[in-house]
């Protein structure tokens, strides 16, 4: 299926959008190059592909869930852009 430019403007009428000849002309390109793209994806073969009908449904591995408590601020302010007496120091927000 081609977009072409009746339906362009079909379709901007029922999304109520008001769109010039260039604006149209741009919307067909890409609509016309989606559905290209699109029809390369069918002919992808899937017939020994079950869908998905629910990811979680997968099996997702499992990590150790370890806590790591840092409270140095030297390890902590060691990113910070700007640092005074141990501080972040941002600028001033309000007057």
């Amino acid at each position: 299926m081609k977009i072409d430019k009746n339906t362009i403007n079909k379709i901007a009428r029922l999304s109520r959008i008001k769109l010039d000849s260039k604006e149209s002309e741009d919307y067909i390109k890409d609509l016309n190059s989606i559905l290209d793209w699109v029809e390369q994806l069918n002919e992808i073969n899937t017939d020994n592909v079950e869908p998905l009908t629910n990811i979680s449904s997968s099996v997702l591995p499992k990590r150790d869930d370890i806590s790591e408590d840092i409270h140095s601020s030297e390890e902590i302010l060691k990113n910070a852009p700007e640092k005074i007496e141990g501080f972040f120091s941002v600028p001033k927000v309000v007057e």
